[in-house]
């Protein structure tokens, strides 16, 4: 191993680690072979052009009872990687700076199962987009959406295939946690009755962003402190981290800071009006009836 991190092999040993998966996870599902992930993602990103054509003159789908069922298993499994992840962690003395692949002992093999699924749950996922396609929220298939599910997938096999454990772990487990929210949120928000009590979107994006500063903090350390965790991996999660801060970012603005103005400006041009401790729009109104009788949901 000296020899080929030497040079002239340097590039071999570079060579060969692209080449050879952790025998760890040999012949489990999906990961031995690139081939079915790939396909995964180009019918994802078909689906995702085609499907707002398709539905382009058709009735929106209610898909109120399924995605209830649909939220509610993807709050469950993610409440079960979080706590396997932790356990895990805890179990096998994880070093927070900076932790190997290999000297986590029979942890490592749990953290590996456990990160097989939240690999596997990134193709889940993909409903996401499909459930918007089939209620016509197309508004809601933006850039972000696109490529934050269609690069994870990816990204995973090749950690599933090559850094399965140590310092993998952390940004999972906090995408887990925030998946917890997030899910419970819109899972509630498919039962109508429960809409008005749904106060924490906002905050779950704010958790979102959160999420990404930690794990680019998290994963300096193995670059200030490192240990035999490939570098070329801190770099790459670290760059990944900036882009989705970069999206996220935009979203929370035009998403929020910009509504929050374009309401502060309607109010002081006198386009709500206020009586009784009411606040009357009879745009917002007009709107709600076009919704209603849109879609009963």
């Amino acid at each position: 191993l000296d020899a080929l991190n030497s040079s002239p092999y340097k590039n071999l040993s570079v060579c060969m680690f692209l080449f050879v998966s952790d025998p760890r996870v040999k012949g489990w599902l999906l990961l031995e072979n690139y081939t079915p992930t790939f396909i995964f993602s180009v019918f994802y990103l078909l689906i995702v052009w085609l499907g707002p054509k398709y539905m382009q003159n058709k009735q929106p789908f209610s898909c109120r009872g399924i995605l209830v069922v649909y939220n509610l298993g993807l709050t469950l499994l993610s409440l079960y990687m979080f706590y396997e992840l932790v356990t895990g962690v805890w179990e096998g003395g994880y070093n927070f700076f900076c932790q190997d692949t290999h000297s986590g002992g029979e942890a490592d093999m749990k953290i590996i199962r456990v990160l097989w699924w939240y690999y596997f749950s990134k193709l889940i996922e993909f409903m996401d987009t499909f459930f918007f396609i089939l209620r016509k929220n197309n508004h809601q298939i933006t850039v972000l959406h696109v490529y934050h599910h269609a690069t994870m997938l990816n990204i995973w096999w090749f950690v599933m295939n090559w850094v399965p454990c140590g310092h993998s772990y952390f940004g999972a487990t906090l995408n887990s946690f925030i998946h917890v929210l997030m899910y419970s949120y819109y899972g509630l928000s498919a039962v109508p009755a429960m809409r008005p009590y749904l106060w924490w979107k906002k905050y779950i994006t704010q958790g979102q962003l959160t999420q990404f500063v930690l794990t680019i903090f998290q994963t300096s350390c193995g670059v200030v402190w490192p240990c035999a965790f490939p570098q070329g991996w801190l770099y790459f999660q670290i760059s990944y981290m900036i882009s989705l801060i970069i999206l996220f970012t935009n979203f929370y603005i035009q998403t929020y800071n910009k509504k929050a103005s374009s309401r502060r400006k309607e109010y002081q041009n006198g386009s709500t009006a206020t009586a009784n401790g009411y606040t009357n729009s009879f745009s917002s109104l007009e709107n709600n009836v076009k919704q209603r009788k849109q879609r009963k949901d």
